[in-house]
C-alpha cells in the first residue's frame, strides 16, 4: 500500500500524576467497600458518580493520525571483484542485473539500490568485500525496512559476516555467476625466507593445488635462479614440496616458479610466483698483495680493516729473489710468499682480489695470472692500483691479465701535479656520483701512468684528460684499474684532501657487486595499482622495456630519461598477479596484491561460503547458469522467501506520522456537569430512603 491514511486512537492524558491517581482509584475503591456494609442502596450510583470522576481524571482524547507510508529497501549487489573477470561470469551478472532491477523497480512501496563491490575499476582489490559495501548502503535504513538482498557473485567472499546477525539484512539471496563444473590450478608458497647468507642455500617450500576434476596427479614446474637456465620437475599436486636455492650475490635474487597450466582452467595467473630473497654477504674474504712498501700501502689496509665484515689477508713483498741483502737466511723472520695456497688451492675462496703497485718478480709463476683471469670471468673481482711499474717491462699487463684488464699501459709515468676530474660518465655513475668533499675542492696528485681504454668505463680523468679510473664487466665478474698510486695524498690531508674514503668504498663495494653500485641496476617501485620503472644508464639513450602481465599478454615500455639522469616510466596495473619487466638483460617483478592474494586463492566459483548466512536469513542460493533469473517477490513478514522460481523480499508495511489532530472526548463543562448531576441523583436517592 501507499499514500496518505487517517488512523482514529483514543489518548489518556491524566490530570494528575501517576501516584496520585492510584491514590485516588485507591480511595474511592474503598469508599465502594464501605458503601457495601453502610449504604446499601444506591451503591450503583455511587459507582457510577466515582466512576466518572476518575474519568474526567483520566482526560481522555480522540487522535486522528495522518500517517505515510514508507518504502522498504531491497538491494542488488554485483561482485565486481577480479575474480569476477574469469569466464563469463561479469556477462552473467550484468544479464541477471539488468532482468532483476526493473523487476524491483516496478513492485509497490519498494525502493532498489544497486551498489557494485568494488567500485567499477578497482580490478586490483585483494579481497572480496561485499557485505562492507552493503552495510555502507544500508546505514541509513531501519532495520524494519529492509526488504532483503539478492548477490550477483561467484560466491568467493572474504568478509562473510556470522550466521547469527545476517537477519539484519533481511533474506539473502545469492545467484552464483559460475559454473558447477569449474576447474584451476593454483601455486601456494608455504614458505620462503626473505633473507639469505651469499654462498649458502636456503629452502623455499610451496604446493600445488588443482580444484575441480583436472584429472592430473602431477604438475611439471619450471623454476628458474636469477638468470640460469630453467629446470625442470614433476611433482605431485595438494603435496607440499621443498626447493633448495643457493644465494649467489648480495642484494636480490630473484627466485621464479612456474607451475604447468591445464586445459581449461579458469586462469594461469595464479601459476607462478617470482620470489626476491635478498643476500646478504656473511663476511668479505679480500686478498691485498703489496708490490713492496710505500707511502700509501696503509691506505689500502686502513680501508679495508675498517670493515668489521671484511677478512683481510694481506701480503706485502720485502725483499725479491734479486735483491741482496747482507742478513743471513736463518736469521730473516720473513715468511714465503704462499703463491700455491693463495691463487690455486684457495683462490675462490676470495671476493676480492687488490693488486697494490705489483710487478713482476718471479716469485708469483706466470700461468697463475691465467687462473686469476679465470677467476675474474667466473664472477671474482680483481683492483689493480697501477703504480710506476706498470709502465715498465715487469707490468702485469705482460701476464694473463691483459685480458681483463680495461686500461693498457702507454709507456710515460707522468710525474706533475693535477686534480682528479669527474668525468660525464662518471657524474651518472653510482661509483662516482654526487661525490664531493666536504668544502667542494680537492687536493691534488703528483703521479699518474698514463694509458689508454681498450674496454669499461672511465669514470675519473687526470692530466691531459688521460684515465684515472675505469672499470670494466669481464664475463661474469668485474675488475677496476687506477692509474696512480697518489690517492693516499686524499687521506693525508694534502692541500685539502679529498673523498678517497668514500671513493675507495664505493669501488670495492661495486666489485662486490652491491646492488645500489650497479650502474645498469633497474628497479620496480609499486604504488597502489601505479608500477613505476627505473633503469640506471650512463647515457641518454631510451631504453624499450616488455611487461608481461599476469595473463601472459605482452605491451612495450619506454624507459626515458629524465634530469636525474635515470631511464624512468611508469605504467598502471589493471589486474591482480605477477607483472614481468625485462629489459633483455634484466628481469625484474612487480607483485600486485601480494604473493598469494585471497582473491586468487579461491577462483572456483563455490556456494559453500556463502551457504550459513544466506540459510540464516531465509534466503537460498541458486546457479544462474543452470537456472532462469528469479523473479523478485513482496511477501508480507516472511521469515523464509523463496521458491523454485521466485525469490521473496520481507514487506514490513511501515508509515510515518506526517500529522496529528487531538480531540478531548468531552470538554470540561460537560465533565463538571455530568459530576454535578450525579451528585445531585446520589443526594435524592439517598434522601428518598431515607424518607421510605
Amino acid at each position: 500500500m501507499s499514500g496518505t491514511q487517517a488512523a482514529l486512537t483514543v489518548h489518556i492524558a491524566p490530570l494528575l500524576p501517576a501516584g496520585a491517581m492510584y491514590g485516588v482509584v485507591a480511595v474511592l475503591g474503598l469508599l465502594a467497600v464501605l458503601s457495601l456494609f453502610v449504604f446499601r442502596r444506591g451503591l450503583a450510583v455511587r459507582v457510577l458518580c466515582a466512576a466518572a470522576f476518575i474519568l474526567a481524571l483520566l482526560n481522555p482524547s480522540l487522535v486522528r493520525e495522518l500517517r505515510e507510508s514508507v518504502n522498504d529497501v531491497a538491494v542488488i549487489v554485483t561482485d565486481r571483484s577480479p575474480s569476477q573477470d574469469f569466464g563469463n561470469r561479469t556477462a552473467v551478472a550484468d544479464k541477471a542485473l539488468a532482468a532483476l532491477r526493473p523487476q524491483l523497480e516496478a513492485l509497490p512501496g519498494l525502493e532498489t539500490r544497486v551498489i557494485e563491490a568494488p567500485a567499477t575499476g578497482a580490478k586490483t582489490a585483494r579481497e572480496t568485500r561485499l557485505f562492507e559495501a552493503l552495510e555502507q548502503t544500508l546505514s541509513d535504513v531501519p532495520e524494519s525496512q529492509r526488504a532483503g538482498v539478492i548477490m550477483l557473485t561467484d560466491g568467493q567472499v572474504h568478509d562473510v559476516p556470522d550466521a547469527a546477525h545476517t537477519d539484519d539484512y533481511g533474506p539473502l539471496h545469492v545467484l552464483l555467476t559460475g559454473r558447477k563444473d569449474e576447474i584451476d590450478r593454483q601455486l601456494v608458497v608455504v614458505e620462503a625466507p626473505a633473507y639469505g647468507i651469499v654462498g649458502q642455500r636456503v629452502t623455499i617450500r610451496y604446493r600445488v593445488e588443482d580444484f575441480g576434476k583436472t584429472g592430473q596427479d602431477y604438475a611439471s614446474m619450471i623454476i628458474r635462479v636469477g638468470n640460469a637456465d630453467p629446470q625442470m620437475e614433476l611433482v605431485p599436486v595438494n603435496e607440499e614440496q621443498e626447493l633448495n636455492v643457493s644465494i649467489e650475490h648480495a642484494g636480490q635474487n630473484i627466485v621464479s616458479i612456474e607451475a604447468s597450466p591445464v586445459d581449461g582452467e579458469l586462469t594461469p595467473a595464479n601459476n607462478k610466483a617470482p620470489l626476491i630473497i635478498n643476500g646478504v654477504r656473511d663476511r668479505l674474504r679480500v686478498l691485498l698483495v703489496s708490490g713492496k712498501p710505500h707511502a700509501g700501502g696503509r691506505t689500502w689496509r686502513n680501508l679495508l680493516t675498517s670493515d668489521p665484515a671484511v677478512d683481510l689477508v694481506h701480503f706485502t713483498i720485502l725483499r725479491e729473489p734479486d735483491k741482496l741483502d747482507a742478513t743471513p737466511q736463518d736469521e730473516l723472520s720473513l715468511i714465503a710468499f704462499p703463491f700455491r695456497e693463495l691463487f690455486e688451492v684457495k683462490l675462490y675462496d676470495f671476493d676480492l682480489i687488490v693488486f697494490d703497485q705489483y710487478s713482476l718478480n718471479r716469485i708469483l709463476p706466470n700461468f697463475y695470472f691465467a687462473n686469476i683471469a679465470k677467476y675474474v670471468q667466473e664472477g671474482g673481482a680483481l683492483l689493480e692500483a697501477s703504480g710506476p711499474s706498470f709502465s715498465g717491462p715487469d707490468s702485469v699487463y705482460t701476464t694473463a691479465l691483459s685480458d681483463i684488464l680495461p686500461a693498457a699501459p702507454l709507456g710515460p709515468v707522468i710525474e706533475r701535479p693535477f686534480v682528479p676530474a669527474v668525468t660525464t660518465a662518471g657524474q651518472r655513475h653510482p661509483v662516482t656520483q654526487n661525490l664531493d668533499s666536504s668544502d667542494g675542492k680537492w687536493g691534488p696528485w703528483l703521479r699518474q701512468v698514463a694509458v689508454r681504454t681498450t674496454q669499461g668505463d672511465t669514470l675519473m680523468e687526470g692530466i691531459d684528460n688521460n684515465p684515472l679510473l675505469i672499470l670494466d664487466h669481464v664475463g661474469k665478474g668485474r675488475v677496476a684499474q687506477l692509474a696512480s698510486d697518489h690517492i693516499w695524498l686524499w687521506q693525508r690531508g694534502f692541500m685539502g684532501g679529498g673523498p678517497q674514503a668514500e671513493l675507495l668504498r664505493r669501488m670495492a663495494h661495486w666489485l662486490m657487486k652491491e646492488p645500489e653500485l650497479d650502474e645498469n641496476a633497474m628497479n620496480v617501485f609499486i604504488d597502489g595499482a601505479t608500477v613505476t620503472v627505473t633503469r640506471r644508464a650512463l647515457k641518454d639513450d631510451p631504453i624499450k622495456a616488455t611487461v608481461t602481465d599476469p595473463a601472459g599478454q605482452t605491451r612495450d615500455l619506454m624507459l626515458e630519461p629524465h634530469s636525474d639522469g635515470v631511464l624512468r616510466a611508469q605504467f598502471t596495473a589493471d589486474s591482480l598477479g605477477i607483472y614481468s619487466i625485462s629489459d633483455g638483460t634484466q628481469q625484474r617483478f612487480a607483485i600486485i596484491g601480494e604473493l598469494n592474494p585471497p582473491e586468487l586463492r579461491g577462483v572456483v566459483t563455490t556456494e559453500t561460503v556463502l551457504k550459513d548466512v544466506a540459510t540464516a536469513s531465509g534466503g537460498s542460493i541458486r546457479w544462474l547458469t543452470h537456472d532462469d533469473t528469479p523473479e523478485p517477490r513482496l511477501i508480507p513478514g516472511a521469515r523464509t522467501a523463496g521458491g523454485r522460481d521466485w525469490v521473496g523480499l520481507r514487506q514490513s508495511l511501515s508509515y510515518s506520522v506526517t500529522g496529528v489532530q487531538n480531540t478531548p472526548v468531552l470538554p470540561a463543562w460537560a465533565y463538571a456537569a455530568a459530576l454535578l448531576i450525579l451528585m445531585i441523583a446520589v443526594w435524592w436517592w439517598e434522601g428518598r430512603s431515607r424518607a421510605s
